[in-house]
């Protein structure tokens, strides 16, 4: 596995890892994974009460989801991660709302804090990253890109994406 090659990169990184993490830990150990976020583990289950379902696939959504931020990280996939700072920000909206309106505990709003902040980090990573793109084609050799790295600001990811294929 390549390393991030720009500041976004490593955001991207950070939130697959930890998303590949977090769903391996809901696989294997959903208590544990519901203690986290606040919620209580009652001794017996009532018929009809699907929570470990519903953990099995958060958990299997959330390591699937890892798997894809690290390959959008070791491709350079730069469209993936403006897409994510959109979509962050309205999983931010409605997990806040969700604490707001009771429908989970007040320690779930860390998720969305999480979410959130991530979302921020993200697009500023993109900024400095366009920032230094800019910079270098100034003339200067400061963040200049590595010779076939597609990342440029104004790039698609196509060609990241396309890669990734071969």
């Amino acid at each position: 596995m390549r390393l991030p090659r720009s500041v976004a990169g490593w955001t991207i990184a950070v939130f697959g890892v930890l998303a590949l993490v977090m769903g391996a830990v809901g696989l294997l150990w959903p208590e544990a994974l519901l203690r986290v976020l606040g919620f209580e583990i009652p001794e017996t289950r009532a018929p009809g009460d699907y929570t470990g379902t519903f953990v099995t696939a958060s958990s299997m959504a959330s390591f699937n989801m890892g798997v894809y931020y690290l390959l959008a990280t070791a491709t350079e996939w730069r469209a993936f991660y403006r897409f994510t700072v959109v979509f962050r920000l309205v999983t931010f909206t409605v997990f806040t709302l969700a604490v707001l309106g009771d429908v989970a505990p007040g320690r779930f709003f860390g998720v969305a804090a999480w979410e959130g902040l991530g979302a921020l980090a993200t697009a500023a990573g993109l900024w400095w990253d366009a920032r230094r793109a800019a910079a270098s084609d100034d003339g200067s050799t400061v963040g200049a890109p590595v010779p076939g790295d597609r990342r440029g600001a104004g790039a698609t990811g196509a060609g990241a994406a396309a890669d990734a294929v071969h």
